[in-house]
């Protein structure tokens, strides 16, 4: 696979998340070396992108305007680092409206994918849940998991094994270990 754009779940991926919601930007805390792996990607030409479930709007916890800003310091900080995404996608609404945007339903993949002009097969998903790994599945998209966030959870009760990295660094590590070695010859 030739990875053109690296799709990322963001609380437990990107950031630390909470059983109770990440409502205010202060809230918004970076897992140590996620910021530094999406610098390293989106310098190795992989354009990185977030989709994220966030209920919290669709319940009345999280305004839209809280949201943008706690986005506009995760874009921050990955900016400080080095990094760059190329789109933050979100699901505002709660399980109950059945959407097609809610992962597991695969529409906000969907919806990268079109945005940033990638292909499915050359795309990559990484989440930390098994609705992550579902949604990406049902997209098209091949999909990792991290043992980060609710990870190790997920891990335990999966059946079927998808690659399975510590975190997101590791799993950068790994992509950026496969880019540059040499392809077998045909």
């Amino acid at each position: 696979m030739r990875l053109r754009c690296l799709l990322l779940d963001r609380d437990g991926v990107i950031n630390v998340d909470s059983t109770d919601y990440i409502l205010d930007v202060d809230e918004w805390n970076p897992i140590p070396g996620s910021l530094e792996a999406i610098a390293k990607l989106t310098h190795a030409g992989i354009r990185v992108a977030v989709c994220t479930n966030q209920s919290a709007v669709g319940r009345g916890m999280l305004s839209g305007e809280t949201l943008e800003r706690i986005h506009g310091r995760m874009r921050e900080a990955i900016i400080a680092a080095g990094g760059q995404l190329s789109g933050i996608f979100f699901c505002p609404h709660v399980p109950e409206a059945r959407c097609n945007c809610r992962k597991p339903a695969p529409g906000l993949i969907q919806q990268a994918l079109e945005e940033l002009n990638c292909a499915a097969d050359a795309a990559l998903f990484i989440g930390d849940s098994r609705r992550d790994l579902e949604a990406a599945r049902r997209a098209g998209v091949e999909a990792w998991l991290v043992r980060t966030g609710n990870g190790r959870a997920t891990e335990v009760s999966l059946t079927d094994r998808p690659a399975v990295y510590d975190d997101l660094a590791s799993a950068a590590e790994k992509l950026l270990r496969d880019m540059n070695s040499p392809e077998p010859a045909a």
